[in-house]
């Protein structure tokens, strides 16, 4: 008996050896998880931020708001050049990216849905105050909560309900109290729209996390840096073709210098202004398509949720904005349903332990009892 007994063990120490080498990806892609939640959250901070003084201070062109998202894509050439020297070794014959057509062609798609998105964002970049702002897109989690569990089949618990019916009710708040927070000069019709406007662009930009997330699930690549990169490339190329041709339309670049010239901080803090916003806010989609590659588009909600806390304290230093007490209620909310959400993922992460813990205990048994 002690001699089948010494045989299993060895068998199983032999089993498991190969699987050693599998704990390297798993570092990469934690790193790359971290870097990406880094970069979301200084992108979030500051991208808003310099969007809103664009607007505070003459600037019209919302078209070239949204352009400025993902304007700033060429910067991710580098990288992409500096792993493609990297791997040269093991990419395929005949191929200078890692991307699939499929990839290519999905993420081509999302660009223009995420285009679309952000023209909708400009209108509350315009008309809102960025404490309001991010309140209200905060509510895409419970759009992205809806979608993930439509689209790529996401459980849904009663946390994540709570969580969904708190955000919603915080922008309820909001909206039922937005004639107290309207800024001076500004048509109350005007922050309606942006108010509006922007509910939409947080179900849009739900609709585009969990659209991604199932095209990497289709995909059948597993992550890497390379595809990281060169997802966002594509995507954010994409898009910014998508905001160029209504700007050639309406002759917004030929105009830039008339604006400029008006600008209530002078002419080159406009530009400055336009230059340090483009390169934020494509840190910001950076930061963002990569936590969706590589961890979910309910986790990407999740942190987008918990920086609305720090967007409302710069705003409120930097901008002046107003802090009332239907703000405070919304935040309550938010912070309340975003803790519920991520309390509920922790129980299923958990449950789901014991469940795999349990198995492997079921089956060690049975291998006894066969011998």
């Amino acid at each position: 008996m002690e001699a089948e007994q010494a045989t299993k063990m060895s068998i199983n120490t032999e089993e498991a050896k190969p699987h050693q080498p599998a704990k390297k990806p798993n570092h990469i892609k934690l790193f790359l998880l971290l870097l990406n939640c880094l970069l979301l959250t200084v992108g979030q901070v500051a991208g808003p931020l310099l969007s809103r003084m664009y607007f505070l201070h003459g600037g019209k062109k919302r078209w070239l708001s949204a352009w400025t998202v993902t304007a700033g894509f060429p910067i991710l050439i580098f990288p992409i050049a500096i792993s493609y020297q990297a791997a040269k070794s093991s990419r395929p014959k005949g191929s200078r990216f890692f991307l699939t057509r499929w990839l290519f062609c999905a993420s081509l798609l999302l660009g223009l849905v995420l285009g679309f998105n952000s023209y909708l964002y400009s209108f509350g970049t315009a008309f809102l105050p960025v404490s309001v702002n991010s309140l209200v897109s905060s509510s895409q989690l419970a759009f992205t909560a809806v979608f993930a569990f439509i689209i790529v089949r996401q459980k849904f618990t009663h946390y994540s309900i709570n969580a969904v019916v708190l955000m919603t009710f915080g922008s309820i708040i909001l909206g039922f109290h937005m004639d107290k927070d309207v800024p001076k000069g500004e048509p109350l019709s005007k922050y309606v729209l942006g108010f509006f406007m922007t509910i939409g662009a947080a179900c849009f930009h739900g609709l585009f996390m969990t659209l991604l997330e199932y095209t990497q699930n289709k995909a059948g690549v597993p992550i890497t840096f390379d595809i990281v990169m060169q997802v966002q490339f594509v995507i954010s190329m994409s898009s910014t073709l998508f905001c160029t041709l209504p700007m050639i339309i309406n002759k917004d670049f030929e105009t830039l210098g008339e604006e400029a010239a008006q600008f209530g901080l002078g002419e080159g803090k406009y530009y400055m202004i336009l230059i340090l916003a483009t390169v934020a806010l494509q840190i910001m989609i950076i930061g963002s398509l990569g936590v969706v590659l590589s961890s979910s588009s309910l986790f990407a909600g999740i942190i987008t949720a918990l920086l609305v806390p720090v967007q409302q304290v710069f705003a409120v230093i930097t901008l002046r904005e107003g802090f009332n007490a239907e703000k405070g209620m919304a935040l309550a909310l938010c912070l309340w349903g975003f803790a519920s959400h991520l309390y509920g993922g922790y129980k299923a992460k958990k449950q789901a332990k014991c469940n795999q813990e349990d198995h492997e205990l079921s089956q060690v048994h049975k291998e006894e009892g066969h011998v």
